[in-house]
C-alpha cells in the first residue's frame, strides 16, 4: 500500500474527532466519533453502539465518507480532511492492535459496553492553507 503524505498522517494523529457520513434510501446522516489512526493499515478505529443510526446505515451500505477539521477563523490556517472508506466491525486480524490503540488514547472507554469499528480509508483529500490558499493533498489507496 502506498502511504499518504506525512502531512496527512500528522494531521490524522493530531486530531481525535471525525464526522462520519452515511446514506441509505437517499437519506443522509452524520455522526461524530472519537477515533485513533492505525497508520500501517491506513484506517481509523472508533467505537459506536450497533443500534445507532450511523452504524445501522453503514451495515446496510458499508461505503462511507466523512471529515476531520481544525476549527479556525483564520483563512491561512485552515486545515481539514475529507475521506472515503469502507466500514466494518474490527475483526480478529486487527482486534488486539485496534483495541490497544483505542484504549491507550481513550482509557475511559474500557468501562463502555460498545463495539469497535474499523474504517479502511480509500481516498483522502486534505486542504492545508498553510501551504498556500486552497492547497490540496490527495491520497488514494492504490490497492483498492
Amino acid at each position: 500500500m502506498n502511504l499518504p503524505d506525512i502531512k496527512i498522517i500528522k494531521f490524522l494523529k493530531e486530531h481525535h474527532v471525525l464526522t462520519l457520513a452515511t446514506c441509505t434510501d437517499n437519506k443522509p446522516w452524520c455522526a461524530h466519533c472519537f477515533y485513533v489512526l492505525l497508520e500501517d493499515e491506513m484506517g481509523l478505529v472508533f467505537t459506536s453502539d450497533i443500534e445507532t443510526r450511523h452504524i445501522r446505515e453503514a451495515l446496510a451500505n458499508c461505503y462511507v465518507s466523512g471529515s476531520i477539521v481544525l476549527e479556525t477563523t483564520i483563512a491561512g490556517k485552515i486545515q481539514g480532511i475529507q475521506f472515503e472508506g469502507k466500514l466494518r466491525i474490527l475483526d480478529n486480524h486487527l482486534s488486539d492492535k485496534g483495541n490497544m490503540a483505542y484504549l491507550k488514547r481513550f482509557p475511559r472507554t474500557i468501562l463502555m459496553n460498545t463495539t469497535l469499528w474499523f474504517l479502511e480509508l480509500s481516498h483522502i483529500k486534505m486542504t492545508d492553507n498553510r501551504l498556500g490558499l486552497g492547497n490540496k493533498l490527495i491520497w488514494r489507496n492504490s490497492t483498492k
